[in-house]
């Protein structure tokens, strides 16, 4: 390690040199990359308007082309209410319930419905059996017999 200046000697003041890499300042010149970037904004900035003012053309052209409300819309003007009709889809302006809330309860009601005992017709002795208690009897019993369609009459 050397325990000299890097400054000092005849090199005093001046750059340090390599012996292998050459500069010369003439290589970059600092005027030619500022005229580059004012070139490059000025470009920018009236790209900017130009879109500004297309945008406004095709605007205007297309309200010029739209056929115009129902004369019942426009008769109640800025009064109208935007809101639509029932029935409305889940997760739009003015339904007040969250789609996965109802969800989740369709979910939670089905499958309590699937888990019940009870009957559907009484006197008709229809009753309403958990799922899995109904896989159960037709695996022990089977399906019942089903009657053959009634055959067609010749003529």
């Amino acid at each position: 390690m050397s325990t000299e200046f890097h400054h000092t000697g005849e090199r005093a003041g001046q750059p340090p040199r390599h012996a292998d890499v050459a500069y010369e300042p003439r290589d970059v010149s600092v005027r030619t990359i500022y005229w580059y970037l004012f070139a490059l904004a000025v470009s920018v900035l009236a790209s900017f308007i130009i879109s500004i003012y297309v945008l406004r053309f095709t605007t205007h052209l297309v309200a010029q082309w739209d056929t115009p409300g129902p004369p019942s819309r426009q008769a109640l003007g800025s009064s109208f209410n935007t809101t639509l009709p029932e029935p409305r889809l889940q997760g739009v302006p003015g339904h007040e319930a969250d789609p996965q809330t109802d969800l989740r309860n369709k979910i939670r009601e089905d499958s309590e419905a699937n888990e019940r005992f009870g009957w559907v017709d009484q006197s008709a002795g229809i009753a309403q059996i958990p799922v899995k208690e109904a896989m159960k009897i037709i695996a022990e019993k089977g399906m019942p017999a089903v009657s053959a369609p009634p055959a067609a009459k010749k003529k």
